[in-house]
């Protein structure tokens, strides 16, 4: 698609491809050059609080999870007590 470069260098988006990527105005768009090519890429920003979920380790505890989700290792309890008894804190 050709596209002009506007005064104060701004670029519009062919709605067809703002339709087809499901952007909306504020999202947040990551431009890079590469071999003489601009690269947008559309991109999600992780509130810095947050970054703990996204780390390799947390990461790969979910994995984890998931697959004793998968087997079928994952208890459930109705109440408290109940858990506790599966754990085997019902004495305390």
């Amino acid at each position: 698609m050709l596209v002009e470069l506007k005064q104060k260098s701004q670029v519009t988006i062919p709605s067809e491809l703002v339709k087809k990527l499901k952007l909306k105005p504020g999202d947040k768009l990551e431009i890079e050059e590469k071999d003489g090519c601009l690269i947008i890429t559309p991109v999600e920003v992780i509130p810095r609080a947050q970054m703990w979920f996204y780390s390799k380790e947390w990461q790969a505890d979910e994995q984890k999870v998931e697959q004793q989700i998968r087997e079928g290792r994952v208890k459930t309890a109705k109440n408290k007590d109940e858990l506790f008894k599966g754990l085997g804190l019902d004495e305390i």
